[in-house]
């Protein structure tokens, strides 16, 4: 079962819709004991990221994510959910995110491009990504943010796209999965992504 984080963020149902259409067993809850006992958990968002973090301190929630990121539950990040895992947010700064990986959100710079990025865009894949296993080498995806990850350790980052800069796109770092784009929004790419991730619960 695959527990999906409720601390009010606006993409917890199209997640779980995507997930259904799957097959795979899901539950949208903030209470600590599902969470922890979950198979996998997906961290959702939507939003600016010092609000989140308020709520996800209101809730309770940000210990027990870092007990399950501790006991090596698989834990995936959609869009706000992976800027969250990081230290800071120029949107918020005063907000100090979760920081279970080193890097920080940045705007997008105006280079001409619409801001936010609304739409579809292709991938650049790294070697080795778990989530992007059978994907096609440029598959094209959905975002919709106007800040993005620069992550400290390159090595973790498993797919970039172009707008204006390199953006980090999806990273992964042992049980921590996450992406700034939205598989749930993504089509058959976005589909076949969340099944990768159930595939290593």
């Amino acid at each position: 079962m695959i527990a999906i984080i409720d601390y009010d963020a606006g993409n917890l149902g199209s997640v779980q819709k995507a997930l259904s259409s799957l097959g795979e067993l899901s539950i949208i809850t903030r209470e600590r004991e599902t969470l922890l006992g979950a198979d996998g958990v997906i961290l959702p968002g939507v939003g600016a990221f010092g609000d989140a973090m308020e709520k996800l301190h209101r809730y309770q929630l940000v210990d027990t994510i870092y007990e399950i990121v501790d006991k090596g539950t698989p834990f995936l990040g959609i869009c706000l959910g992976l800027q969250l895992l990081f230290e800071r947010s120029e949107e918020s700064p005063k907000a100090k995110g979760l920081g279970i990986l080193r890097g920080e959100i940045v705007r997008i710079p105006d280079t001409g491009l619409k801001i936010p990025h609304i739409g579809w865009n292709s991938l650049k894949l790294a070697e080795g990504g778990t989530l992007f296993h059978g994907i096609e080498r440029e598959p094209y995806v959905y975002f919709v943010h106007s800040y993005y990850l620069k992550a400290f350790d390159t090595s973790i980052v498993k797919a970039t796209a172009e707008y204006g800069v390199s953006i980090h796109a999806s990273i992964e770092k042992d049980n921590i999965f996450a992406c700034q784009f939205h598989p749930e929004k993504s089509g058959d790419v976005g589909l076949k992504i969340l099944k990768n991730f159930a595939m290593v619960l």
